[in-house]
């Protein structure tokens, strides 16, 4: 009945690596082809001017991301499965947006793939392209994703490299710590859209679905764990390790990012490359410290982020419309047991492939599909809001704390600023 073997008595974490899980892996995700692309985009086009953007959006990261896991962790049920004392009229677009954005960031994310295996390779990007979205696929549908996961991680650790790069070239950091610190803002359209790009790539969507339902996965997985309305005895463990999970997952993720936009500011931009329109100008970025490796680095990078990141991708769009059609869900059930759950994460990936018989250009559909979880977050972050401050969903004992629930309904007026005025000056 199960593809991934399941705990059969509660275990307790035995050390901190331990209690790290849905917030860690949703990190690493964060850092996906369309979050790359995006990174380098800006850091080339703008230079230190998107630095701040990162310090200024790691709270509400956090506070978004931790929101989400409270969420499935305390009601037993990911966040569409908490839509259903809201209108259709409401939840069914707002799924549907997610499944549309989730698609086309797939898209996008393959073709990247696609574009990199050709700096490897050479040969056709379409063909590596097709191969790398049935193997996403493959491994999703039969293979436990929490088992072939770790492997891919690894193949992340070529965007450290990014990181190496800094300490590799001259940085003005007295320059690059004033821009992060103190923000000189313009309000035009090209400004604007890059910033919605950044935020909707650091406050997507399918990374609320996925954190909340991957809560809900753990808890099934292990025997006496229930929903923490069910079984408040369990929470002091359980939200502390939700804290820490969820910091460790996104300040690496915004630690990556940083460096990103630092790297491509300090290598592109000051050298007049300020449009990056193929993987390969982007992969420039690594050559000062990786020489004739650069590209190399930069496509296992990219590759590897990209197998992490299209399950991620594939199944919080999954989830989204199986809770919220009330099918079983979840990526420990083998395919017959949960066929619309698996059709869907088959179907997005397909649609994602075949947008890129279209021609459409890999870098600008990694940016343009940011844009567009960026203004997608504004409807989804406004219902977790609503769920997460009502009380016959979470319980009066697990209602947010006042601080947590600043910083989210913060992150929704930011989010929603960034939307308008990008298209008020478009």
């Amino acid at each position: 009945m199960n593809k991934c073997d399941k705990v059969e008595v509660e275990e307790q974490p035995s050390s901190v690596l331990s209690m790290l899980g849905p917030g860690l892996v949703t990190g690493a995700a964060d850092d996906d082809p369309s979050g790359v692309g995006t990174y380098s985009q800006v850091g080339a086009q703008f230079g230190f001017a998107m630095l701040w953007t990162m310090l200024f959006s790691l709270p509400l990261m956090l506070a978004v991301q931790e929101i989400s896991a409270r969420i499935g962790r305390v009601t037993g049920k990911g966040i569409a499965g908490n839509l259903h004392g809201f209108s259709k009229w409401i939840t069914y677009p707002v799924v549907f947006l997610l499944f549309l954005a989730n698609t086309i960031n797939i898209g996008a994310d393959i073709a990247a793939m696609g574009a990199a295996a050709k700096l490897l390779l050479n040969g056709p990007v379409l063909l590596y392209a097709t191969g790398f979205a049935l193997a996403s696929v493959v491994l999703e549908v039969f293979v436990c994703y929490k088992r072939y996961a770790p492997w891919l991680k690894w193949m992340t650790m070529a965007l450290f490299a990014y990181v190496a790069t800094v300490f590799a070239v001259h940085v003005p950091w007295g320059e690059a710590m004033k821009a992060t610190l103190l923000p000189k803002l313009a309000f035009n359209s090209d400004y604007l859209t890059a910033l919605i790009a950044v935020l909707g790539t650091t406050i997507s969507p399918y990374l609320f679905f996925w954190q909340a339902s991957q809560e809900v996965e753990d808890m099934r997985s292990v025997r006496d764990d229930k929903p923490l309305r069910r079984a408040p005895h369990q929470a002091a463990r359980h939200l502390w390790r939700i804290r820490l999970d969820t910091v460790v997952g996104m300040v690496f993720s915004a630690l990556v990012a940083y460096f990103i936009i630092l790297t491509c500011a300090v290598t592109l931009h000051a050298h007049g490359v300020t449009k990056i329109d193929t993987a390969a100008q982007a992969a420039e970025a690594l050559r000062p410290v990786a020489g004739s490796f650069a590209f190399v680095l930069f496509a296992l990078g990219i590759i590897g982020t990209g197998m992490l990141a299209i399950p991620v991708l594939a199944g919080s769009a999954a989830y989204g419309v199986g809770e919220l059609l009330h099918w079983r869900t979840g990526l420990e059930h083998r395919a017959e047991h949960a066929k619309g759950f698996y059709g869907v994460i088959t179907v997005a990936t397909l649609l994602g492939l075949a947008l890129n018989f279209t021609g459409i250009d890999p870098i600008k559909a990694l940016f343009w599909s940011a844009v567009i979880n960026g203004v997608v977050a504004v409807p989804v972050l406004f219902l977790m809001m609503l769920i997460s401050q009502n009380q016959k969903i979470m319980t009066k004992k697990f209602s947010l704390p006042q601080g947590l629930r600043l910083l989210g309904w913060l992150t929704w007026v930011v989010m929603l600023l960034a939307s308008i005025g990008m298209f008020v000056t478009w």
